[in-house]
């Protein structure tokens, strides 16, 4: 069996698309499929090419038996509305180009953004091949959500582009069942969408000793550690945990943000501004650092902004911190919510509330070691292989008819 995988973010690019394309691949090659993910040169989220990669037209290499084509993109930092747009839409343009030449049994684009899945749609056309599309977020509700695109004219015409995808997919994998509900609501056929919900590799995620060196490098030691990984984007709602931090009363309390994206220079700014000196902001750092900084982490803050969107939102990196024991303080309501509060795997705050946030975290400070068991056990639920294997099945379905 070949599949043609489309993903404008890939290995060794560490954001959830590029981690959950990789390591579902991984597994369909062990499997023994032929695997081609068609990419861009690793750029995200600072819009430059990573160490030994040059932005040319097309270039070629094999991760894990994975069979890797990497295009030509317009690059830009994870921060302009219009240049990111000339972004996704060059890989679009790129992915049809050279996949058109590709031969395949199926073809799988991920979304957001909408561009890859268009490629995908034409891509099928092309190649009279069916195609998958791979939903992790609900365009355009949720670029309207945090405020990105306010024109409703433009909003409307990315609905209408929207249902156009969902109803020439030959199948859907949504990664909430709150998305599947979504799209029923839409008039989607229900017997074509799959709920496939994100994981942890847990062979990678393991909980162990906390890494000495690197508090003391960070001038953590005795410190309870509260850390925020991943994108400091508009969706986030960063800037309230900072105003929050600022009237907390706890003594050796540090907080940790590590990652870049468009809100990062403001965060930083308002750090200053606010005069904290218990936040430490760090740049993105490597999926092999990130198992040492997630070792020295006492809690994990995972959180968007409060948006009946978001409800529907269940954010991957609450499976990789829980694969490592860590409690969740979750600032996001809905699904995530209801996941984490059936397995205790941590505790859960009205978004945007700085006295239930305050509350939650006081609460989980100091019963964190009452959570441990619940976070593994949400972990092994949720084990990679096991989703890779439940989509797997869904490839298999899809080029039977």
């Amino acid at each position: 069996m070949k599949i043609l995988f489309l993903s404008d973010n890939f290995f060794p690019e560490v954001n959830a698309p590029a981690n959950r394309t990789f390591e579902h691949a991984r597994y369909w090659a062990s499997f023994g499929a032929e695997v081609v993910v068609l990419t861009g040169i690793p750029n995200f989220p600072k819009g430059k090419p990573f160490a030994g990669y040059k932005n040319k037209w097309r270039q070629e290499e094999t991760i894990e038996g994975i069979k890797v084509i990497r295009v030509w993109t317009y690059m830009s930092e994870n921060k302009w509305f219009l240049r990111r747009t000339l972004d996704y839409l060059s890989y679009a343009v790129m992915a049809v180009w050279i996949g058109k030449n590709i031969k395949t049994d199926i073809i799988i684009a991920t979304s957001p953004q909408m561009f890859s899945a268009m490629a995908g749609h034409i891509l099928s056309r092309l190649l009279k091949k069916p195609w998958i599309m791979e939903v992790r977020d609900i365009w355009p509700e949720s670029i309207s959500a945090v405020g990105a695109v306010k024109n409703l004219h433009i909003i409307r015409f990315l609905e209408y582009i929207e249902k156009k995808l969902y109803k020439s997919a030959s199948s859907i994998v949504v990664v909430t069942a709150s998305f599947r509900e979504n799209l029923i609501s839409k008039k989607v056929i229900p017997e074509k969408i799959h709920v496939v919900k994100n994981g942890v590799e847990l062979t990678k995620f393991i909980p162990g000793k906390p890494d000495l060196k690197l508090k003391q490098k960070l001038g953590l030691e005795s410190k309870v550690v509260v850390s925020y990984f991943g994108t400091h984007g508009m969706a986030h709602g960063l800037d309230f945990v900072l105003q929050a931090v600022k009237g907390l009363n706890i003594p050796d309390i540090q907080f940790l943000f590590v990652g870049d994206g468009a809100e990062k220079e403001h965060l930083v700014l308002l750090t200053k501004t606010l005069g904290l000196n218990n936040i430490i902001m760090l740049p993105s750092v490597s999926k092999e650092e990130i198992i040492s900084y997630l070792k020295i982490t006492d809690i994990a803050l995972v959180c968007l902004k409060r948006n009946d969107t978001f409800k529907s939102v269940i954010p991957s990196k609450i499976f990789e911190n829980a694969a490592m024991g860590i409690p969740v303080l979750l600032g996001v309501e809905g699904e995530s919510a209801a996941l984490i509060e059936s397995y205790q795997a941590g505790e859960c705050y009205i978004p945007e509330d700085e006295g239930d946030f305050k509350d939650k975290l006081l609460q989980i400070i100091s019963n964190r070691r009452n959570y441990k068991a619940g976070c593994l056990n949400l972990a092994r639920d949720f084990d990679r292989s096991l989703l890779a294997g439940k989509m797997y099945e869904v490839i298999i379905q899809t080029i039977k008819g």
